[in-house]
């Protein structure tokens, strides 16, 4: 049942992002945008009534050590490697992949992609600073935080901001590809790598749940919206089509 769930996922995913087919594409991003949204509006309702304080805690001491609540559960090789995860969220290692993205699209003559991406991950920031400001909500006080914080708690910026850079990197390079098998690949490592980023605040303390809920929400809807944005500009013209023929050698300075 699972593996058939899976396939046509999958089988969808891949009929979406067919090149030949805009329409399809842009209603998949589209749904998946209003979508996360709707997650995100709700998730943001009930920690403002208090409903989800209860799941917070519970969920939040379930991965406190009983003997020292002080310590996040399991060795302590554990707790670095959830410090080098949770490093992929932040902050300066998501400016260099931006970078490192935005200088490969400019060599490949995808130069307003590139500033396409400039402005999601840009606008996306922005977005995550305002809603912390407005929410204001305090960080975990149960426990002891095992990584240094310095904003407000919710939504997290780290599970947002890897959504929104992850996500959008991930649509781009599956929209090169031909393949569904391909394509689902690289969009759900792009995803996995998003809920690790995550799940990595909430094991070290300095998040609540609900913060991480909704961020990947938000950040998620965000990709989404931002590579709508990116398809509806491609039927227009305005913005370069993926390529998914390779680049021949001379082609990355000059067109034939």
């Amino acid at each position: 049942m699972v593996a058939d769930t899976v396939q046509q996922l999958r089988n969808f995913i891949g009929l979406a992002l067919q090149p030949h087919r805009p329409e399809r594409k842009l209603l998949l991003a589209l749904a998946l945008s209003a979508f996360a949204l709707w997650v995100f509006v709700g998730v943001s309702e009930e920690m403002l009534e208090g409903d989800s304080l209860r799941f917070d805690e519970r969920l939040l001491m379930a991965l406190r050590s009983a003997a020292d609540p002080a310590l996040p559960v399991g060795p302590v090789w554990l707790r670095e490697i959830m410090r080098d995860i949770t490093a992929l969220g932040s902050t300066f290692v998501l400016l260099l992949v931006t970078i490192a993205a935005i200088g490969f699209l400019a060599l490949t003559e995808n130069r307003r992609a590139a500033l396409l991406v400039l402005v999601a991950v840009f606008g996306g920031t922005l977005l995550s600073s305002l809603l912390k400001a407005g929410f204001d909500r305090a960080r975990p006080d149960l426990v002891m935080h095992t990584t240094t914080v310095y904003s407000a708690s919710f939504p997290s910026g780290h599970a947002m901001m890897s959504a929104v850079v992850y996500l959008t990197l991930g649509a781009l390079l599956a929209a090169t590809q031909q393949g569904a098998r391909l394509k689902f690949y690289i969009l759900a490592l792009c995803a996995f790598l998003t809920l690790l980023v995550g799940v990595s605040r909430v094991y070290l303390g300095v998040h609540w749940p609900t913060d991480v809920l909704a961020g990947w929400a938000l950040g998620a809807s965000w990709a989404m919206a931002c590579w709508s944005v990116m398809i509806w500009l491609q039927r227009r013209g305005a913005i370069e089509p993926p390529n998914p023929e390779p680049v021949e050698p001379g082609r990355l300075l000059k067109k034939p």
